[in-house]
């Protein structure tokens, strides 16, 4: 756990596909052919506390939703990529708009297209629901699921390594 908490601590950049990781991966189209998708509220306020830190938020997904947009414009997510087939490039051009370093990112992937960036990062993390091949690349596997806590987990842990966590709850609790 401690090497966990080492790569965890250096996170400035937290970056995330969707589908599979901030939902359980299931996509509903409407018949006149418009996506929904089901998002978790931990996640999503686990992201605002992970943020309100200073870490920085992405996504980087594979398809172009309005749902996904609206959910990340309502997230304040700092840098929004969509309909990207190579997510290795909009990851350069992500860490050059963000002025980060790839070993300061942490990236939350589910399947074989993440791997080009997950092998590129400081962290790499995957869902449980993965392939063996993507956890067998990823630093840190969640023990909840895509849309179903795998992102609150992710947040929290960044936060206990970044010691920024107990100082939050206190908020809460006081």
């Amino acid at each position: 756990m401690q090497a966990t908490h080492d790569l965890a601590r250096k996170v400035s950049l937290l970056i995330m596909d969707v589908d599979g990781v901030l939902t359980d991966g299931t996509i509903f189209i409407t018949a006149s052919g418009e996506e929904l998708k089901g998002f978790n509220t931990l996640d999503g306020h686990g992201l605002k506390m992970l943020q309100s830190t200073g870490v920085k938020l992405a996504i980087i997904t594979g398809r172009a939703a309005a749902c996904v947009e609206a959910r990340a414009r309502g997230l304040g997510i700092d840098y929004y990529y969509a309909g990207i087939h190579d997510k290795r490039a909009a990851f350069l051009e992500l860490i050059g708009k963000a002025g980060v370093d790839a070993s300061q990112c942490a990236y939350v992937g589910d399947d074989v297209v993440d791997l080009p960036v997950m092998c590129r990062v400081g962290m790499a993390i995957a869902v449980p629901e993965a392939p063996s091949i993507v956890r067998k690349n990823a630093h840190y596997v969640t023990g909840n699921s895509g849309g179903r806590g795998a992102i609150r987990e992710t947040c929290e842990l960044i936060m206990q390594a970044q010691g920024t966590f107990d100082g939050l709850m206190a908020g809460y609790l006081s």
